[in-house]
């Protein structure tokens, strides 16, 4: 098995290196005749992670990731909770930063790397920011327009307000090259035993090589879990329709006011859950297939999601946002699928709603990257998926020399097509109208490598699992001529999958 490094390339690369240190190391292999979901159910051990891409173009659905074992796990509200490998957490603890994003930023800082040829993301931090970050990222909305008290924003939660994951180790499907990546990389500090070190990482990927061989052949495999016995789940609404109706018509009094041009308000179904939740994520990349599929299992907390939308991606400094807006069904054959996409395009209101997300979007990276570099590479796109087909546009930047990826984060955080526009005044009205934190539900979820690049999904079609109940939440976005029992037709279509997985997979009796 040949990997990127030798040992004394290694040796001479880690020397006078800063601790402490991670390198990678890793296995280039073919693409296996096996999916990342029957890895991940043939190696997963408690706590890791799956994030896959199911279908969309390679810019946004290359590469597929698996992690298992991570070396710890944070969670982040009221407090800060680090556990895991003892080597890691005394590193990680006590992160400085008034925001969960500040505090993430804080503890990856801490880990100094050696700059290999990898892809996008070769380990690092794993997991999400909630919506409700919004409250320390944004004085205004914690705060509340002309001193209304926000609902979202004071009332006490047990939902975290970021969880994270720190992998070292990574297995990478590269979809587009057709190439498995096996990584494990050396964690070094000024008392290790540096040939150790590399030894360990090399038979951790011969392991994980020999794994896959096996589960490739048809040896030893996982079964993925099966269906629990039960009746179809009762839902506990966060409120009714004839509130929910009620919402929308004050935000549209918002609109003919002047306040805002479209806000998005959600609402909440809880179920009670028994059986594995990786059983829900089976079901749903079945039902949905997406460009971000993403199983999240942080031992007290699971997240199934299958997002069609980026919030941000920054790559060797490289920031892009992928802005969809505008939807129609996918046709029953090529001549009417065509006449659907020739509606969607023809369409006023869709194409004004994409064009204000796309000046939305290049506000966003335009507030943090080089002046003259905010282009839009595509415009109004057709991006087709298994059901639906989108109106897509991209818009890139070059970040400025002085900020980071976590500034771009804070720039594109939260989406527009989730909160509104203006953001920050939809904001407001969102905390006036909802009657419960949003916690994950339009936050985002992805990762931060240690080499500082990132990329986030919106966290919308999404299920969080925790102390055996199910979430699922949706949103309508309301515009000016809004039909109030539309928009309630709205959230249900939206949520039809989501509820769809969590019946396929079983639930309580």
């Amino acid at each position: 098995m040949n990997v990127n490094l030798k040992l004394n390339e290694y040796l001479t690369a880690v020397k006078d290196q800063p601790k402490p240190l991670i390198i990678p190391l890793c296995a280039e292999l073919p693409l296996p005749d096996i999916s990342p979901l029957d890895i991940y159910t043939g190696t997963r051990n408690g706590c890791g992670f799956l994030l896959e891409s199911m279908e969309g173009s390679e810019k946004i659905a290359r590469y597929s990731y698996i992690g298992i074992d991570p070396e710890f796990v944070v969670t982040i509200g009221k407090t800060v909770d680090v556990r895991g490998n003892e080597r890691f957490t005394a590193i990680a603890k006590e992160p400085e930063g008034e925001t969960p994003v500040d505090k993430i930023k804080s503890i990856l800082s801490r880990f100094c790397y050696v700059n290999v040829k990898a892809p996008r993301f070769f380990g690092g931090m794993v997991g999400y920011f909630a919506y409700d970050c919004v409250y320390s990222l944004f004085e205004k909305v914690r705060e509340g327009h002309n001193g209304i008290q926000q609902t979202a924003g004071n009332r006490a939660s047990e939902d975290h307000d970021a969880s994270f994951m720190l992998t070292k180790d990574c297995i990478v499907f590269d979809h587009a090259e057709k190439k498995l990546f096996i990584f494990s990389s050396p964690f070094l500090t000024y008392d290790s035993n540096l040939t150790e070190e590399y030894e360990q990482s090399i038979a951790k990927i011969r392991a994980l090589s020999d794994r896959i061989a096996h589960l490739a052949s048809g040896k030893n495999a996982s079964e993925t879990p099966k269906k629990a016995s039960g009746k179809t789940p009762e839902y506990i609404p966060s409120v009714s329709q004839e509130a929910f109706e009620r919402s929308v018509e004050r935000v549209k009094e918002h609109i003919v006011a002047g306040d805002i041009f479209q806000a998005v308000i959600s609402r909440r179904m809880v179920c009670a859950v028994k059986n594995d939740p990786f059983a829900i994520y089976a079901a749903l990349r079945e039902i949905n297939p997406s460009p971000y599929m993403y199983y999240l299992d942080f031992g007290d907390e699971q997240v199934i999601g299958a997002s069609p939308e980026m919030l941000v991606r920054v790559e060797k400094r490289r920031v892009t946002t992928v802005p969809i807006a505008g939807t129609r069904p996918r046709g029953r054959d090529a001549r009417e699928d065509a006449q659907l996409t020739r509606d969607l395009l023809e369409d006023p209101k869709e194409r004004a709603e994409h064009t204000m997300l796309v000046d939305l979007a290049r506000n966003d990276i335009g507030r943090v990257c080089r002046f003259g570099s905010v282009e839009v590479g595509e415009f109004m796109g057709i991006e087709k998926f298994s059901h639906v087909q989108h109106i897509v546009s991209t818009v890139n930047g070059t970040l400025r020399d002085n900020l980071d990826c976590y500034d771009a984060f804070r720039s594109c955080f939260p989406a527009g097509t989730v909160s509104g526009a203006p953001k920050i005044r939809a904001m407001q009205i969102i905390g006036e109208e909802e009657t419960q934190n949003r916690g994950l539900y339009a936050g985002a979820v992805g990762y931060i490598g240690f080499d500082r690049n990132l990329e986030f999904a919106i966290a919308i079609r999404t299920v969080i699992v925790k102390n055996g109940m199910a979430s699922v939440q949706v949103g309508a976005g309301i515009v000016a001529d809004s039909v109030p029992s539309n928009e309630w037709k709205e959230t249900e279509s939206k949520a039809s999958a989501m509820l769809r997985a969590i019946e396929r997979a079983g639930v309580s009796s």
